[in-house]
Parts: structure tokens; sequence; C-alpha cells
């Protein structure tokens, strides 16, 4: 069976975990502080934060952005329906109100011309994900944004979910990078760059960089020289959100192997680009010239989806939709509207494998098998 994922570690993985298990500092300590070191080069960008999850960082953004600029309970965040339900859990956990936005037909990332359209006032935050790592038109939002704010006076606040994206570019900008956003990516075991689990925050500026390193760990400031065992004193409370060594250490075992990693899953994804053209039942998804993704996933839209997947599997090749429409989900349906798109892909949305594991072999075998029908 070809598989949909493989995690993938570095030979020198075991031997640098171990070093933490020797070391007596298991939690978050030195190698943490040369992971987010290392990350910041990566992005060029001075505000990175490292915590336990995506969902983690999602959340530190959601409570930051309410505490500091005074929202209420309700306020509207403007929502992709079509991503892991981590993503729009927050919103919940923050007692922020969800208003859904349809996604586009040909990218799967949410509609920024249905954005404009749905803010109001009670609009203040934008939550997005750059589905299978193909980023968003920051063209466009840099538009929307601007509009929003000739219209009601403030700045719409946008919150990315980069969990697909590492390695995914807008022009010469890695996605998460491009504006001055919070973006959140994951290092969860089959993503791009694992930690076993982990998460990153980058924050706009230097004001929610200092209070996520804070409440990422209790309210408490490990930065500071006044001894944090019961010698503080928290301004506001905060979570156990914080990252600790030995995934710190499996991180930067993976690092330098990452880019090697993504690279191939752009080969893959150009070999399935020009090799599954024209062909009866299969719509190929777009490429915005601006863009490189990262191809974390690769997905079609195909008809008669169950009848391709049971094909697929009797061809030894594993497909999955990986994430449902979370508008659904008992615990969202409250929010519900229509939302037509999102209708229409949720019938015939699939992925097929495109990752570093993936071989020549493998993806002609997989060209085959979809050129065959179903």
């Amino acid at each position: 069976m070809v598989p949909l994922f493989k995690v993938f570690t570095a030979p020198s993985a075991a031997a640098q975990v171990a070093e933490v298990l020797a070391s007596g500092t298991l939690t978050q300590g030195p190698r943490v502080d040369e992971f987010e070191a290392r990350l910041r080069r990566h992005f060029d960008h001075p505000y990175a934060v490292t915590v336990n999850s995506c969902t983690s960082a999602l959340h530190l953004a959601l409570h930051l952005v309410k505490r500091e600029h005074g929202l209420p309970d309700d306020t509207e965040v403007l929502c992709t329906p079509l991503t892991c339900a981590a993503t729009n859990f927050p919103v919940l956990a923050n007692r922020l109100r969800i208003r859904w936005v349809d996604i586009e037909p040909t990218t799967l990332n949410i509609n920024l011309d249905e954005v404009e359209r749905a803010c109001t006032p009670n609009t203040r935050i934008l939550l997005f994900v750059h589905w299978g790592g193909q980023p968003i038109d920051y063209d466009r939002l840099a538009q929307v944004r601007s509009a929003y704010r000739a219209r009601f006076g403030n700045d719409l606040i946008v919150i990315e979910d980069c969990a697909h994206a590492w390695e995914a570019r807008w022009r010469d900008r890695l996605a998460g990078a491009v504006a001055d956003h919070f973006a959140c990516f994951s290092f969860q075991a089959i993503k791009a760059l694992t930690t076993g689990d982990g998460g990153l925050l980058l924050a706009p500026d230097e004001h929610f960089y200092r209070q996520a390193r804070l409440a990422r760990w209790f309210g408490l400031d490990r930065d500071n020289q006044q001894d944090f065992r019961g010698c503080q004193d928290i301004a506001h409370w905060g979570f156990k959100f914080h990252m600790n060594d030995l995934a710190a250490a499996l991180g930067l075992a993976n690092y330098p192997h990452v880019a090697s990693l993504v690279a191939r899953h752009r080969e893959n994804a150009a070999f399935y680009d020009q090799s599954l053209r024209n062909i009866s039942g299969v719509m190929l998804l777009d490429r915005r010239p601006e863009s490189c993704p990262s191809f974390w996933l690769y997905t079609l839209r195909v008809a008669q989806r169950d009848r391709f997947c049971a094909h697929m599997h009797r061809r030894g090749i594993q497909v999955n939709r990986v994430h449902g429409r979370n508008d659904t989900l008992s615990a969202l349906r409250p929010y519900q509207r229509p939302l037509p798109v999102m209708d229409a892909v949720a019938q015939d949305m699939i992925c097929i494998p495109v990752g570093w594991w993936v071989s020549d072999e493998d993806r002609e075998h997989i060209v085959r098998a979809i050129r065959e029908g179903w």
C-alpha cells in the first residue's frame, strides 16, 4: 500500500533526544531556546514562540487578541469550513462567534471576495488555513483589510493556520511571514517538520511576542532574573502551552532535512499536474503564479468519489479526504449558513499520496490507476 502519510525522523534524532534525556533538563530549556533561534533565522522573523501544538498556538493567538483588544464575548471570527476542526475549536474556547465563509472551488482556500462581503461591525478576526500548502492570495487579502479599515475604522486581525504550509512561499516570502499577521504552524508527527507534537506562533509585533512568551507558561516570566518558583507576581493568567527540550531536540535533528523533503513533495506534485490533465472525472486545483505551494496535500476533485476510493484501494493506494467540512459537526452546527461551494466540494474532494516517500515508480503507479478509470 502506498501510504498517504509517513513520519520522517532524521538519522541523528535518537542520539539528540538521548542527550536531552541524559541532561536532566527535559522540559523547556536550552534546546527550546536553540530551536526558537533556528526558527527565527528560518523565517527572518524576530517574534517566534514555540508551543506544544498548532492548536495551542491558535488558542493563544485568539486569547491574546481578545484580551489586548478588549473584544467582548461573541465577537465575530470569519472562518473557513474546510480544515482540521482544531482550527476552529479555539474560537469557541475563547467565547468568540464563528461566521463561516465559503471556499474557492479551484484552490479550496477561503474565498476572500466572500470574506469582504461577510464583514460586519461585529467582525474583528479572520482565521483561515492555507489548504494543502497552497498560500492564500496575500495581495487580495491586503485589499480586503484595507477595505475593512476604510469601512469600519478598525484593523481586521488576521490569524493564519499554516499547519499545511511549511516552506510554502508567496513570491519571495515564506507563508506566515508575508505580513503583520499571527501565524500558527504545526510540528505534529506527520507534518514536514515534526517534533513529535509541537507548534509555533509567529507574533505580529514585539508586544504580542512578549505577551505570548508569558501566556504560554502560566503568565510567568522565564526571562526575568527573579525566581519564577513562587517569587513572581502574575499580571495575566496563562496556560501550560510551552514546548519541551525533548520535542525541540527532535525538531533540531529534523530541520536540516526538511527543505529536501518538501522539494520532493513539489516534484511529485508537478508530475501529477502534468500527468493527470484532461482525464474524464478528474478536476485539478489551480496554482497561482505568485505562489510556490508546499504540497503537504495533493487534492483532486473526482466524480463518483466512493468508487474512486474503492478502485484506488484495490490498486494498493491510500487515499482520503484528510479533513472534512467543519460546519456540519454537531459542536459547530449552531453557526451553519448556506455554503454552496463547500456543499459541492464535500462530495468530490480527495487526496492522493504526494510526499517524500512516494518514489518515481509509486507516482507512475498512482497515475496509471487513475487513468484506468473507476
